[in-house]
């Protein structure tokens, strides 16, 4: 089995070696994304609401390359700056997915890169 790398410029692109996503056989695993709109190469915000969706809006974007939507994500991590923000980026991942919801871990983190609030990995099957 070949592994096929997926790349979408509507989501950032990578910062160092690595793919924004990989399609192994029928399953696609999507690398962290920071909250970064491609438009500006900036941070979509301060907030993590807004962090929060464009991490998502990211996966999403990548999904689409890939002939798949967000209803093929079956398992994410999320990666917070401060569990203290849980609540808020739950309401805003709830908009995101519909039952049944992926299976998913949530951590605090010491740091994330460029300073974000939030990271989002995921994984989809087709």
């Amino acid at each position: 089995m070949s592994n096929t790398a997926i790349s979408s410029q509507n989501a950032p692109a990578a910062i160092g070696p690595y793919s924004q996503a990989v399609q192994a056989g029928n399953t696609i695993y999507i690398s962290g994304q920071l909250p970064i709109d491609p438009a500006t190469g900036e941070f979509a915000g301060d907030d993590i609401e807004s962090q929060t969706r464009q991490s998502l809006t990211n996966i999403c974007s990548i999904l689409k390359e890939a002939g798949a939507d967000m209803s093929a994500v079956v398992k994410t991590t999320v990666l917070l700056a401060d569990i203290a923000d849980f609540g808020a980026m739950n309401g805003v991942y709830a908009g995101f997915f519909s039952a049944p919801y992926p299976a998913r871990a949530a951590f605090q983190v010491a740091a994330l890169p460029k300073g974000a609030r939030v990271e989002i990995e995921a994984v989809a099957v087709l």
